[in-house]
């Protein structure tokens, strides 16, 4: 069994093209099915996300090339799509470079944001699909699950994903470090654009109860709530609800500064000066530099989240690097595994042939007890046949490997059956044929 991926990610292909081969959520179950049904996969995964569409897959006996080429076509026929649109933009790896890959994707090392947490989840929820689906099974899930408890050692042993590294992320967790239980704070975002969108599904995350989204049009940051809770309010309505906020988080698109210094300090005195801590996303600024000379208030501009982010970056770095040694170490004891799972199949094959010998000798024996022979004679006659049926390909094997030269055989075998070099036992190399035929 042979493991397989094949995948078109954000550094192989544009948005537009890693939209026409993503994969609904709703559509992935029958997309597997299909998969198996007509590409004649044997089992199948399929992760999709707005970053990547990769499908992990198990075959027997399949070369690579042919493996290749017919999922390749399958994705293409699949998303109907020319084939030539995926032949430049695609990778595919094989056994423990596929392995190699997905413990670095489940890692967060193969994502856009080094470290993001999210990736893990959406690979656990297309495996339990999978799962569902009946398309996983044998290998394949066995080298998911070595997958999962890998990506749960880089992230509990490195610090992979402990810093944030998004604009949005970096806002609320500086937010933190004033307020150390968001539960009791109150948040009024200001814009409700895709950044303020994040911060809100961030703050939310953290456990924050209280939201006000403040907008241009009402509409927008109604929908908004809608979805992550909280009351929607416009601009102009921002001086009388100012002084609830202990957070203030903005962006954006307006050229003009929407919160001024009056503004501020008016709200400060209602709140008894009360601190508050903002952060000004937008670029040109949301607020009015001058805000951040007043007590109390604590400004963060986009240039300062940089710094944070930068920081943040770095460390996951240092990070990533002892998250590839983790899983350098994790390919390597995968790679005994497998090859200890071989050597179990071979002894498990040589096991049945000597118990197959041993039955069938055993019934020759039982034969010539009925009919009356010497119990003596026909005990030493079954050990003997058994010894030579054993015996008898390993001694043309070895006989070979002498002929050949090949003494790295010779010196196995003494290894395997503890035979003292310096003794020379008078031991025949050939087998009794009548002996050995019973």
């Amino acid at each position: 069994m042979t493991l397989f991926v094949l995948g078109i990610n954000h550094t192989t292909a544009a948005l537009s093209l890693r939209e026409k081969v993503a994969f609904a959520p709703e559509k992935t179950a029958e997309a597997l099915q299909h998969a198996c049904d007509n590409a004649g996969v044997e089992e199948a995964v399929i992760l999709s996300t707005c970053n990547r569409t990769e499908i992990y897959l198990a075959e027997h006996n399949s070369p690579e090339a042919s493996s290749k080429q017919k999922i390749l076509k399958w994705l293409a026929d699949y998303h109907s799509l020319p084939l030539g649109e995926l032949t430049d933009c695609h990778y595919f790896y094989n056994d423990h470079d596929a392995i190699r890959h997905l413990m670095r994707v489940a890692s967060g090392l193969d994502s856009m944001i080094l470290g993001e947490p999210q990736i893990l989840g959406q690979l656990k929820s297309a495996f339990a699909v999978a799962q569902q689906q009946g398309t996983v099974s044998g290998k394949l899930h066995s080298a998911f699950q070595y997958v999962f408890a890998v990506a749960k050692r880089v992230r509990s042993e490195t610090a992979i994903g402990e810093n944030p590294v998004s604009v949005a992320y970096a806002a609320v967790s500086l937010s933190q470090r004033i307020f150390s239980d968001l539960s009791q704070s109150k948040a009024l975002l200001i814009g409700a654009g895709k950044t303020i969108e994040l911060v809100a599904r961030h703050l939310k995350e953290q456990g924050i109860q209280q939201l006000i989204v403040a907008n241009r049009t009402l509409p927008r940051a109604q929908e908004l709530t809608a979805q992550v809770g909280g009351e929607a309010i416009l601009l102009a309505d921002i001086p009388e609800r100012l002084h609830e906020a202990d957070i203030v988080i903005s962006s954006t698109a307006s050229q003009l500064p929407v919160l001024g210094k009056g503004a501020v300090e008016q709200a400060l005195r209602r709140r008894k000066h009360k601190p508050m801590f903002m952060v000004d996303i937008a670029v040109p600024r949301d607020i009015e530099p001058q805000v951040a000379e007043l007590d109390d208030v604590y400004l963060y501009t986009v240039d300062d989240l940089k710094e944070v982010i930068d920081e943040n970056k770095r460390t996951r770095e240092e990070a990533a690097l002892d998250a590839s040694r983790i899983i350098d170490e994790a390919i390597e004891d995968y790679l005994k595994e497998l090859r200890a799972e071989d050597a179990v199949s071979t002894i498990r094959g040589y096991r049945n042939k000597a118990e197959q010998f041993r039955d069938e000798e055993v019934d020759k024996a039982l034969k010539l007890l009925r009919k009356g022979e010497n119990p003596e004679q026909v005990i030493q006659s079954l050990a003997r046949n058994i010894t030579n049926k054993l015996l008898h390909n390993p001694t043309v094997q070895l006989k070979k490997a002498g002929s050949e030269g090949r003494t790295d055989v010779i010196d196995f075998v003494q290894q395997l059956f503890e035979i003292d070099k310096v003794q020379s036992p008078n031991i025949s190399l050939t087998s009794d044929k009548k002996n050995n035929e019973g």
